[in-house]
């Protein structure tokens, strides 16, 4: 029978960029797995930091490299979408990169806040406010603005929003208007529910914010749910909203900027295809085409990148606590964590996520299912993105096997409840920090520890 490698290597285009095997054994950005592993034990999640200045670098040439092929006229401006991942680690990282950005409830703006008071964020930093907001958002953008933050664009989602900002904010302040687009054909719904239809947009800006003394209409605002992604949908959608751009620049010419939110796809199968810079030339293509047709200046551009920013950066590692052959041909791994409190998306949303082995890569493989802690059928991983199987190293029952999800840094830890009341009580798993020293030297911090039950029994009113 053939090696696990073997498989590997005759599945997909062996190593990668990010993922190698050196002694039998895995490394991820050349990180020996086996000595994290040994270090902190498992269940772990990992964050490796310098991902995500690396992928926020790479965006901007993407769109510096298009600005230059078309000679586009107007500015690039990366935002990370703060609701992500929210942990202080990966706001620092990003901010040290150079973003922007966006939050999307009222408790973002305290950590805004924070990073100001650090010396992280400026108050010319662009804070993009997105979502439907409760009276309290409002009042923390208010509050902002108040405090001489110069470029905190609240991102209007209903008709009423703008009514807040004129009646407390003392010092000028700049508006964004989001615009409610269609959702995809499959979709349950023809209209997304956030933002302002398109036959309201003119008269929202003629009949509020043009008549304001202290307001700016500072950009139109573009979300598609599904992501930048190369099908007629999204480009019938972003055509048309550049046409109401076009419309809206001729009577507000203080409007410069879009922002087209909805984010690039991460890796998620080692079979992974997207070709970045050709979605990033024909979305400058299309916007300078359109907005030429219509003798409108060229907008300047903001993205909102969020599972693109940190997705990457994240891995999940599991023990093999126990082999179950439940039939003929059904054999679990049982992990010991819980795809459910740790990997909610797999689940939730069937999401599917880099799965290989740490290590025994040169043992044979066969065929699993993976099972987690809780009593819950539903907690169980099965199937990987390029097949409707899950092969793994073959070990006795005594030896040692390691596995790791990957990419798996956005948004896993919120839906978790992360430090909260998790499915069954199974504790969040330690958190651990990758990074490099200015030598280029591998470091590693414990960011937290396993979850204990003492801090769940306070939650649930034991203490």
């Amino acid at each position: 029978m053939k090696s696990y490698i073997d498989l590997i290597e005759q599945t997909f285009y062996w190593p990668q960029k990010e993922f190698k095997v050196e002694e039998n054994a895995l490394r991820f950005h050349d990180v020996p797995l086996m000595d994290i592993i040994e270090k902190y034990g498992t269940p772990l999640k990992l964050t490796y930091l310098p991902k995500i200045s690396q992928n926020i670098n790479q965006a901007r040439e993407y769109f510096a490299n298009a600005f230059k092929k078309f000679n586009y006229k107007g500015d690039y401006t990366y935002c990370y979408c703060t609701k992500s991942s929210h942990f202080s680690f990966v706001m620092e990282e990003a901010l040290k990169a150079g973003v922007h950005m966006e939050t999307s409830s009222s408790f973002d703006i305290p950590i805004v806040k924070k990073l100001h008071e650090k010396g992280l964020l400026t108050k010319q930093h662009y804070v993009v406010c997105n979502g439907f907001k409760k009276p309290l958002y409002r009042q923390y953008i208010n509050e902002l603005i108040n405090s001489g933050f110069e470029n905190v664009v609240p991102v209007l989602d209903d008709l009423n929003e703008f009514d807040s900002y004129e009646a407390d904010a003392k010092n000028p302040f700049k508006v964004g208007i989001r615009i409610a687009s269609d959702e995809e054909p499959t979709f349950e719904f023809y209209t997304s529910r956030l933002g302002i239809r398109y036959n309201d947009v003119i008269d929202l800006y003629q009949n509020k914010i043009a008549k304001s003394e202290k307001a700016k209409l500072k950009m139109l605002h573009f979300f598609i749910n599904t992501g930048i992604k190369d099908t007629a949908y999204y480009w019938s959608e972003l055509g048309r909203f550049i046409d109401k751009y076009c419309e809206l620049k001729k009577i507000a010419p203080e409007l410069d900027t879009i922002d087209i939110g909805g984010g690039f796809p991460i890796k998620t199968s080692l079979g992974f295809e997207y070709d970045y810079q050709y979605m990033v030339d024909q979305i400058v293509e299309n916007i300078q085409w359109i907005c030429e047709k219509n003798d409108v200046e060229t907008p300047n551009i903001m993205t909102e990148f969020g599972s693109y920013t940190v997705g990457e950066s994240g891995a999940t590692i599991y023990s093999i606590l126990d082999q179950k052959l439940q039939n003929d041909k059904e054999l679990w791994y049982m992990i010991d964590g819980s795809f459910i409190t740790h990997l909610p998306d797999v689940w939730g949303l069937n999401q599917k996520f880099i799965l290989m082995a740490i290590n025994n890569w040169n043992e044979p493989y066969h065929k699993v299912k993976m099972g987690g802690l809780t009593c819950d059928s539903m907690d169980y991983y099965n199937s990987e993105a390029h097949s409707f199987e899950v092969f793994l190293p073959k070990v006795e029952r005594n030896d040692k096997q390691y596995v790791g999800f990957f990419h798996t840094g956005a948004y896993q830890e919120s839906l978790g409840g992360y430090g909260g009341i998790q499915h069954c009580l199974v504790p969040a798993p330690k958190h651990v920090l990758i990074d490099k020293d200015a030598e280029g030297n591998v470091t590693t911090k414990l960011f937290a520890e396993e979850q204990t039950s003492e801090s769940m029994l306070k939650l649930l009113g034991y203490k």
